[in-house]
This record gives structure tokens, sequence and C-alpha cells, in this order.
């Protein structure tokens, strides 16, 4: 068990529904207002009663002024990577760098391959997101005269011009549950996003073990990898809450939590009676 000694951060889920067009953007000013860190969406392209949540992002940063915007996480077939980079690095450089950046292998395949995307096997989807992190940086490497090329077996970049750099170093978020999934967060990701209601106790110790010596293998600090965890809507009153949260940061690493962000008079009580008093229990504890 370990805690990695990150500042700890709140942020928020939001379901980026289409009617009313403004509800999402309204949650993520709310959740501005109440003071939490970031504010993220859904990302289902072939949902017709959402938004597509990069359009969505853009207009709600133009609607924030504070508030860090990811998407939770981005369906990587449906989004080539060497225009997901421009278009992470473009609205990180108009925001100021309030854009973070979580990515997934997949799923819902069938939706998926009615879209146009195409279907991979597990395995397949760990190697497509691992070249899919290598476009992503390669393009965000502006300062490198070379231009990029990349030949992988599912994404292929011929000469692309690199560029343009983000604001600020976006982190690369990735879902992941499974063995080769996490062999790739502990080897190359920024940070960890699952969700908790897919994951055991059991399992977040092993697979936070696996990141870590993953990491170490990869020449990583695994304190480099930040844990962020997707809780949702938590059970009990704030005082249980508190307290699940607490031992999630000491008793397992995680430092980001996302909690469902369609309510918000449970995001004022989350941010006036929770928020500060897990921050407290974890500064007491660390001393």
């Amino acid at each position: 068990m370990t805690d990695y000694g990150h500042p700890i951060e709140f942020g928020t889920f939001i379901t980026p529904v289409n009617a009313p067009p403004h509800q999402p953007v309204r949650m993520a000013q709310a959740a501005e207002q109440f003071g939490f860190d970031y504010a993220s969406f859904q990302d289902h392209p072939y949902q017709p009663r959402f938004h597509d949540t990069w359009t969505l992002m853009a207009f709600t940063a133009a609607e924030t002024s504070r508030i860090r915007l990811m998407g939770n996480v981005h369906n990587l077939p449906l989004r080539p990577p060497a225009v997901l980079a421009r278009s992470v690095a473009s609205l990180d450089l108009l925001t100021g760098g309030r854009i973070d950046l979580g990515i997934g292998s997949g799923g819902f395949w069938d939706a998926i391959e009615a879209m146009g995307g195409r279907r991979l096997t597990p395995g397949e989807g760990v190697t497509a997101l691992s070249e899919a992190i290598d476009v992503i940086r390669g393009i965000w490497d502006a300062g490198n005269p070379e231009r990029l090329v990349a030949g992988g077996e599912f994404h292929h970049v011929d000469g692309a011009k690199r560029g343009p750099r983000p604001a600020h170093d976006v982190p690369i978020l990735v879902g992941a549950y499974k063995p080769r999934m996490l062999r790739l967060v502990g080897e190359k990701a920024d940070g960890w996003v699952p969700s908790l209601g897919y994951l055991k106790a059991e399992d977040l110790t092993s697979a936070n073990e696996r990141i870590d010596d993953d990491a170490r293998a990869a020449g990583r600090d695994p304190a480099s990898v930040r844990r962020y965890l997707n809780v949702g809507n938590l059970p009990g009153d704030s005082a249980q809450q508190v307290g699940t949260l607490t031992a999630l940061i000491l008793g397992y690493g995680f430092s980001a939590f996302t909690i469902g962000g369609d309510d918000p008079a449970a995001l004022e009580r989350f941010a006036a009676e929770v928020a500060p008093a897990v921050r407290e229990a974890v500064a007491r504890e660390r001393g």
C-alpha cells in the first residue's frame, strides 16, 4: 500500500447530453463555481443523444475560466491520434493550459464499427493505444526538426509536420484494467484512470503493483504515474465518504477523484463537506 504524495484533486464526470443543449456546460460551470479542479466528459461518438465531446469541450472552455477539462476517456478507435494530438494542443493553447487527455482502447465495438471504426481484439487494442501515445507525443514534440514517421501496425504517420506544442505538459491518462493495459500504463502513461465500479479492493492493490513494477522495468519512477479514480456517486453520508476517499489515498495511492457531475446540489455538498475534510485528513497523516 502506497501514498505517492501527490496533491489531492477532485473532478466531475458529466454526461454530455444534447437535450437541453447547454446542460453539460452548466454542470461544468457549477463544478468551477464550487471549486472542483477539473470537469470530465464521456466520449461516445456513436451515441446520438450525446454531444461530440471535443466540440462540447471547446464550447465549455469558452464558458469557463479556471477549471481543467478532459475526456474520460476519449474513444481512440474513432479519433485518429495525429488529429487528436493537434486538437488537444490547440485547445490547450487557447485555454492557457487547461486540457488533460484521457484515452482508452475502445469498447462497444458494434457501435464503433457502425461509425466506420475498425473492430479490434483486446490485444490489438493495447498495441493500437501504445502506437497512438507515441504518435501523440511525436506531434507535440514541436522542437524536433525532423518530420514524424511512425509505421505502426494500426497507426501510420508518414512525414507529418510536428506541432503545435501544448501550453503545458498535457498528461496522457489511460483507462485500464487488464494486465497488458496496466503494463502500458506503467511503461508510457502519465496517469491511470479506472472506474471504481469495475474494481475490488484486492484488484486495486494488484493493479498498482503491476503498474509500479512495469514502470520500474521501463526506467520510470512509479510515482510519476498519477492515479485517478472515477468514483461516481459514492454511498454513505459525508463522513463516510471522507473515510472512503482518505483510505483510497493513503492505502492505495489515488490522489484524483472524479464524482458524478450531473447534480449541482450534490456537487455543492461534496465541495463544502467532503473535499476539504479529505484534504485535511490526508495532510494530518502526511505530517
